[in-house]
């Protein structure tokens, strides 16, 4: 958080001129700061909602594939191969899930700092704020439901009970709010803000050159890139359902 705090001021200083100008669009009665301190929490909770999603199909399809390949109930352990087929499930899952989260992240910190200055400023303030309280209460609540299992099995003896499923379920979303999500948030907002960084110094240099037009062609081009990795970050990783025998197919 540090690193990003400075890169943030950096920031600010380049385009104030050592804050000698312009000091009046660091304020919410401009509407693209505004919009970009919107922008920067709603990045957050993407990224949560994505990764999370990331997590529970890779684990889906891992456990898919154990049900209907290794017998837990018998003696004789699981075959090397089987096993080497897990990890490369969940491998796989995790390559594709970080694949459309990187690049979302990469073309909307494009697009952001193309948009307007000053709406990046206050996209880089609202994601390091909202960034680092989303990061301290996923790691608090998962690692809260984590230990909510380990009382029911340990303790209270209850394996096999309603109140151990729902153990076990509270534990499915603790997981990849402890493990994944909460530390993978620092690593997403300090790259944002040191790419950032240089991205804005080049929007401000085509502008300075009057080549506003480019600039906001440049911005589209990378919000709609970005949204369609948006979009398959969630879209994309759905685990496909099952009714009455019917394969409904997930979107592409």
């Amino acid at each position: 958080m540090v690193g990003a705090t400075t890169m943030i001021f950096s920031i600010i200083m380049l385009l104030t001129n050592g804050l000698s100008d312009d000091l009046s669009k660091l304020s919410l009665l401009h509407p693209p700061f505004l919009l970009g301190l919107i922008a920067g929490g709603a990045t957050i909770f993407w990224f949560s909602g994505a990764s999370t999603q990331a997590v529970s199909t890779g684990a889906y399809r891992a456990v898919e594939f154990i049900s209907t390949h290794i017998r837990l109930d018998e003696v004789v352990k699981a075959s090397q191969q089987d096993s080497k087929k897990v990890v490369e499930i969940c491998t796989i899952y995790a390559q594709k899930g970080m694949f459309n989260i990187f690049l979302a992240v990469f073309f909307g910190t494009l697009a952001c700092a193309f948009v307007e200055p000053f709406f990046f400023i206050g996209y880089l303030i609202s994601l390091a704020i909202i960034g680092l309280y989303q990061a301290v209460f996923m790691a608090n609540a998962g690692g809260a439901w984590d230990n909510a299992k380990k009382i029911v099995e340990t303790e209270l003896r209850a394996k096999g009970t309603e109140l151990h499923t729902a153990a076990v379920v509270g534990d499915t979303v603790g997981d990849p709010f402890k493990d994944t999500s909460s530390v993978a948030m620092n690593p997403i907002i300090k790259f944002t803000t040191l790419f950032g960084l240089l991205a804005v110094e080049m929007a401000v240099g085509l502008n300075s050159q009057g080549h506003s037009t480019i600039v906001l062609l440049l911005a589209a081009v990378f919000l709609a890139i970005n949204l369609f990795f948006v979009y398959r970050s969630f879209y994309g990783m759905r685990i496909a359902s099952k009714v009455a025998g019917a394969l409904i197919p997930r979107p592409a």
